[in-house]
């Protein structure tokens, strides 16, 4: 049966989830956009209508789309990879005038690579938006408490006098910078290519003759990195996974950014301090043994999706550092699905955070209450100049929301 996110709650694969780009049909329709992009390359010059209606019609419902995955999942075994039956589904469909062009002088990781890239780029994209607005509301909640002091809590102890404000805009400097890192990152991920051993040797052969190629390989590939919309590398990148490396990286780095968050809302929800609440939500918190609590589960899934993300940022450097001749056997295999996690992971988590943010609520009282029961000697008008200051220089780095255009 297909995962549909059932142990991964706010990160469900259902129509209309943000993490659903993820999922296993979202990487089968990149591949086969992949695919339909090689062949239209090949026949721009050569005649014929390419693979756009045999796509459609293979993968365009959901439910078509959904059990080709099945069968392409089920028969991946035999050969180590989802490309190869799934190569096999495209030329059976294409026609005996079409097929002999489907894959022609690619080999599986040339495809796969790509429609990861693609995935990832668009999981990458949508991140984007939901961070943009956790970084709009982080910068809000800065400016509009910038001034409330607040106790200091260093070393889970009482320390001195802070505000608000600046713990908030501690927030905005992890967020606005992770952001920035994974939308450059994203966009800088290349075409994979290389043919069989990277070499080229197949996509040479198709070169050979082709009026616009005409014996050079790298006019083919330029030419299906701009089918893609993907800038094309010097070389080939099989062996040499610095772009995927870096990929885990940002996705790592956004999904700790946003766990320091989730981390500061689930202290300051609990019983004792109760200085901030998550926004309210139809059945959101709700307890099936205790009716009247309201759990964080924004926070809570949030910090799951921090405490996941370096074990998988991980499993990917450590495919790279196992790379071995001109394919690797295994190291490869090993970053697929930990690259699948993490983007699923970064999605889910950036779009909860945009929601926790923009309608947290502050409780003025609780704030001040903690602060005159945990240092007793404060008085009532503690000098928090220092910390104000600290958000003034924040907020004129990464900009005041009144400045917005």
């Amino acid at each position: 049966m297909p995962d549909v996110g059932l142990l991964t709650p706010g990160a469900d694969l259902g129509p209309g989830s943000p993490a659903a780009m993820t999922d296993d049909v979202a990487v089968l329709r990149a591949m086969l956009r992949t695919e339909a992009a090689w062949v239209r390359v090949l026949t721009r010059h050569r005649g014929g209508d390419g693979l756009d209606a045999v796509v459609e019609r293979l993968a365009g419902p959901d439910e078509v789309a959904l059990a080709l995955a099945t069968r392409v999942a089920r028969a991946s075994a035999g050969g180590g990879n989802p490309v190869i039956p799934l190569v096999a589904e495209l030329r059976d469909a294409a026609g005996p005038d079409l097929a002999p062009l489907v894959h022609a002088g690619l080999t599986s990781q040339d495809v796969l690579d790509t429609a990861l890239v693609l995935l990832l780029r668009d999981a990458a994209r949508h991140a984007d938006a939901d961070l943009r607005r956790a970084v709009t509301a982080a910068a809000r909640l800065a400016e509009d408490h910038r001034g409330r002091p607040t106790l200091g809590r260093t070393l889970a102890q009482a320390a001195v006098p802070t505000t608000l404000g600046a713990r908030f805009a501690g927030w905005l400097q992890g967020l606005d910078p992770a952001r920035a890192f994974l939308a450059e990152t994203a966009e800088a991920l290349p075409l994979a290519y290389g043919g069989a051993a990277g070499e080229l040797s197949g996509v040479s052969d198709l070169a050979d003759g082709d009026p616009v190629a005409d014996c050079d390989p790298f006019a083919l590939v330029e030419a299906w990195g701009d089918e893609l919309g993907l800038p094309v590398g010097p070389g080939p990148w099989h062996v040499t996974r610095t772009p995927f490396v870096r990929l885990a990286s940002a996705l790592a780095e956004v999904c700790a950014a946003l766990g320091k968050v989730a981390n500061d809302v689930l202290q300051g929800v609990r019983p004792g301090v109760g200085e901030l609440r998550e926004p309210p939500a139809p059945g959101r918190g709700a307890s099936s043994a205790m009716p009247h609590k309201r759990n964080p589960v924004l926070s809570v899934l949030v910090r799951r999706s921090a405490i996941a993300a370096p074990h998988l940022a991980a499993q990917v450097l450590a495919a790279a550092g196992l790379a071995v001749d001109e394919r690797s056997d295994g190291a490869w295999h090993a970053e697929w699905p930990a690259l699948q996690q993490l983007a699923r992971h970064t999605v889910a988590s950036a779009h909860a955070v945009a929601e926790l943010l923009e309608g947290l609520e502050v409780d003025t009282d609780a704030v001040d209450r903690n602060l005159r029961e945990g240092l007793t000697d404060v008085g009532r008008a503690p000098d928090v100049a220092a910390a104000a200051a600290v958000v003034d220089r924040v907020l004129g780095r990464f900009g005041r929301p009144s400045e917005e255009p």
